[in-house]
Formats: structure tokens, C-alpha cells, sequence
């Protein structure tokens, strides 16, 4: 009873954290520019983003299940029902990708704002450089993101408060023109290499990487900052191809030359930032991305011909004889998905085949199991990206012998025929590009890059054709123009905000 009668004041009501950071105790100091660097690297880490999931959302890492190269057998997850256009702008799945890219942004607004601040006499010029550098390619690639596919969504340069926050949408091309601004900052700024290249810090490379990307998006081939300059700067970085192209994407690669930026992951005793994107299951090899028959077809034989001319191909035995990439990528039957507890792959998928890239075969390094968080990093931007990029920019502007000549380089690597053995010398400048095109997608499939080809090549209605020619089950991808292209604003914003209006294609 004698509680009912304390009176109650502020000094006793407002205390102060003994474990949180205020934000007047904060910005002090280099180490806390890097601690709340590592928040924005962490929401990389976000499953709506790089980390995945076996059994729910899909991030990024299965994004190839918005295109013709796999099928998302539980379609609820998001890609499957966005490729047969059930979902509306309420669904939950558009508002992974949006909400943790604007967190991201969010955080590193407040880097920008505050590290300049800091004295020059606690941390000096070329490291507030470096610290921004990265800051700057971080935002430059949510934003990409957001662009990619939604298209014109709000661009926020600033911290803000609650009132400040009901803002309208922007243009990709205003949203773009940020990027490029961003960019220019970045690959002016951010160092070579890192004392640990284990923290996954953005480099020059990876700069020069995502701007690559970027300028190929929008058709920028030439100019200072163009692809084919952009990617040159790239090379002289001491970047090289991995001389196991299976190998790579397992732990053992992580710490490969070919890799120019990756999501970092680790999930052990004392580290807790696993990523589900690698998981698999017990019965049979990962469910929620199946890679397609038009797909794994589009791999030619070890004479570098197609299937359908090649005499070297088996239809009983579908893996004899074919282009070492599609053994490394795929599960083919009998082949066996569980090193520890040997299983045998026997078809019992809708699409009759296995993702084996990135996926774990057993027990890691770390002992983690395969339905579980792992430690597999995701690689965004890899060396043999940068040359095939270089390689479309060439094409495009009809610098057919360079093109060539890095196709060759891809190839060789797998120890593949080169253009000049198979295709020839004479080609003209559509079948060099469509050779390019063809080398882009047996290379990098399954990482999550073949939405964003299509939909700049215009060639995503085929695209779907193929996916609905596969006949998997109860499986009806259909091409609905501008729905199929982009993503809608998520509903729960249009609510909240009175000044943010739906994008055209889904009003």
C-alpha cells in the first residue's frame, strides 16, 4: 500500500542506460564511425536481403526464381507467386526487400551526417575518407536495389524525424542519378585493399564492381564513367578466376582473388550472423529454388556445342559430357546431395534437378548442420562478372575481337572450347551479344543477377515462355508487363504515408 502513495518524479523515472550507447556519448571516435559502419554492413546480413531463408521469405541469394532459370516450388515465399502474378501490394514479401533497404539507408545517412563532424584531431581526413567511401557504395547499393525493382520509390539523404518522414516517391532516374553521384565518391575514396580482408569491407574494387553494374543496367557502355572503363579500372586491381569454378562457392573459396565483394557470414559458438540461403534439407536438395530444364539444357556439351547438335550428349545419363559449370551447379540423378549422410538424388523434385552452387553438402567447417544457419559468404560482385560485363559493353558498342577474346577467358577457366574452335571468327555483332548473353547466364546462374539481364535486354516475356514451356506441375508463370517488371510499394506505406503514390503498373 505504501507503493500507491510514492510519489514518482523524473529523476527517478528517467535513467540513463548502463548498456546502450547515447548518442551524445557517441561520434567520438574512429571506432565508433566502424561500429556503426558494421550496423549497415549487418543489415546486408537480413534474410529479406543476402541471408535467405530455407523456409520462409526469399532474399536476394534466390532471386533467380523471378526469371526462367528456377522455380520456386513453395510459391508463397514470394518469387513463385510474383512470376504468376497472384500476389497484390499487400503481400508481406514486397516489404522485406523495401524495409531493410531503407534501414540500411537509414543507418548509413547517419554516418554521412556525423563522421564529418567528428574533430580532425580524433580521427584525420583520409580515414573519415575511407569511412565514407564506404558509407557512400552502401547507400549507392540499396538504393540500386530499390530501383531495380520498384523503380521510382522515395530517395532519403538524410536522417529523419518521425514528422519529416511522410515523403513522396522519387524517379529511378533521380534515384540513379544519386547512385552515380555516390559512386563517383567511392571509387575515389575507398581503398585497394584492408589490413583483413576477413571484415568484408567495400574496396575500390567492389566500387568500381557495382558502378559496372549499375552503367550496364542503363546502357552506359562508354565514357569515363562507363562499363568498359569502369571494369578496366577493376582489372588492374589484382583480381583473378578461380582455377576451381565448383570449388568456389563453398568455404573453401571465400577467400578467392576472384571474389570482389561479398556478404560476409559466420555463425559459431560466440558469432551469431548465419545466413539460410545455403541450407538444404534431409530428403532432398534445397525445395525453395529448383533450378529449370530450360536452364540446365542451355548448358552445351564439352565439344562447346549445344545438346540438340552435340553428339557427345546422353539423354540417360543428362551430366556425361557437359560443361563442367553445369556438374558444379546442378544435381543431376544419382548424384549424391549428403556427404554425411549419403543420400542419393533421385529426381524427386518438380523440375528433376538439385541447386548444388552454394548449398551445403553436410556439416560445415563450423558444424553446422545443413537445415541450419551457416557461414557461407554470398558473393555480390566476382571477378568473372566484371570481365563478362566488360565483355556486353564491347559487344554493344561492336568491339566484336575484345568480346571474343574475354568470353575465351571465361571459358578456358573450365577448360571449355573457345569461341574462335566452336562459333568461329565471323560472327556479327547480334551473335556476338547473343554469345555474351548465353556466357552470362551458364556462368553466373543462381546468383541472383538473371532478373536484372532480362529486364534490360527486354527478353523477360521469352523468358517466362521458357518457364512456362518447362511444364512443372501446377506451376503458370505469366508475363504481365510493368507487375512482372517491378515491384509494388508495399501497401502497409501507401497507408501510412498521405504523399507516396502506388507505382503506375500496379495502381
Amino acid at each position: 500500500m505504501v507503493l500507491l502513495f510514492v510519489q514518482c518524479n523524473d529523476d527517478f523515472l528517467e535513467k540513463s542506460s548502463l548498456t546502450s550507447i547515447a548518442e551524445n556519448n557517441f561520434w567520438k571516435s574512429e571506432s565508433d564511425a566502424y561500429l556503426a559502419l558494421n550496423g549497415v554492413y549487418s543489415t546486408l546480413q537480413t534474410k529479406a536481403l543476402y541471408g535467405g531463408n530455407l523456409n520462409g521469405g526469399q532474399g536476394i541469394p534466390c532471386y533467380d526464381g523471378l526469371s526462367d532459370n528456377a522455380y520456386n516450388a513453395w510459391e508463397w515465399e514470394g518469387p513463385g507467386q510474383h512470376m504468376e502474378g497472384t500476389m497484390d501490394a499487400a503481400h508481406w514479401w514486397y516489404e522485406g526487400i523495401w524495409n531493410s533497404s531503407y534501414q540500411g539507408i537509414s543507418r548509413v545517412n547517419a554516418i554521412i551526417e556525423n563522421v564529418n563532424a567528428i574533430s580532425d584531431d580524433l580521427i584525420d581526413l583520409e580515414s573519415k575518407n575511407k569511412i565514407l567511401g564506404q558509407a557512400y557504395f552502401l547507400r549507392a547499393l540499396f538504393n540500386f536495389n530499390l530501383a531495380l525493382y520498384f523503380e521510382d520509390a522515395p530517395l532519403i539523404l538524410t536522417t529523419q524525424s518521425v514528422a519529416e518522414s511522410y515523403v513522396p516517391k522519387n524517379t529511378y532516374a533521380e534515384i540513379n542519378n544519386q547512385i552515380v553521384t555516390d559512386l563517383k565518391f567511392a571509387v575515389t575514396h575507398l581503398p585497394n585493399s584492408y589490413a583483413n580482408e576477413l571484415f568484408g569491407y567495400a574496396t575500390k574494387g567492389a566500387a568500381y564492381g557495382l558502378f559496372a553494374r549499375v552503367q550496364l543496367y542503363n546502357h552506359e557502355y562508354s565514357g569515363e564513367f562507363g562499363v568498359i572503363n569502369l571494369t578496366e579500372k577493376a582489372m588492374g586491381l589484382g583480381y583473378s578466376l578461380h582455377n576451381d569454378y565448383a570449388e568456389l562457392f563453398s568455404l573453401d573459396g571465400e577467400n578467392s582473388s576472384e571474389i570482389v565483394f561479398a556478404i560476409r557470414f559466420l555463425r559459431g559458438d560466440d558469432t551469431g550472423n548465419g545466413e539460410m540461403f545455403s541450407a538444404t534439407y534431409l530428403a532432398s536438395p534445397k525445395v525453395d529454388q529448383q533450378p529449370m530444364p530450360n536452364l540446365v539444357n542451355d548448358y552445351y556439351c564439352l565439344d562447346g556445342l549445344p545438346i540438340s547438335e552435340s553428339p557427345l550428349y546422353d539423354a540417360t545419363n543428362k551430366k556425361l559430357n557437359r560443361d563442367p559449370r553445369a556438374i558444379a551447379n546442378f544435381f543431376f540423378k544419382n548424384d549424391i546431395y549428403n556427404k554425411d549422410i549419403p543420400k542419393i538424388f533421385s529426381e524427386n523434385l518438380e523440375t528433376k534437378y538439385g541447386q548444388r552452387k552454394y548449398i551445403r553438402l553436410g556439416d560445415d567447417t563450423y558444424g553446422n548442420s545443413p537445415w541450419t544457419e551457416g557461414s557461407q559468404d554470398f558473393y555480390l560482385i566476382r571477378y568473372a562478372d566484371i570481365l563478362l560485363m566488360r565483355a556486353e559493353a564491347f559487344a554493344e558498342t561492336g568491339n566484336l575481337s575484345e568480346a571474343r577474346e574475354l568470353v575465351n577467358t571465361i571459358r578456358v577457366r573450365v577448360n571449355m572450347p573457345t569461341v574462335d574452335e566452336v562459333e568461329g571468327v565471323g560472327l556479327n555483332q547480334q551473335q556476338m551479344i547473343d554469345l555474351v548473353r548465353h556466357e552470362r547466364r551458364v556462368e553466373l546462374a543462381l546468383e541472383g543477377l538473371r532478373f536484372m539481364d532480362l529486364k534490360r535486354w527486354g527478353e523477360m516475356e521469352e523468358a517466362i515462355n521458357r518457364a512456362s514451356s518447362d511444364l512443372i506441375g501446377p506451376y503458370s508463370p505469366q508475363f504481365l508487363g510493368g507487375k512482372t517488371l517491378s515491384f509494388p510499394i508495399p501497401q502497409s506505406e501507401i497507408d501510412v504515408n498521405p504523399n507516396l503514390t502506388q507505382n503506375s503498373a500496379w495502381k
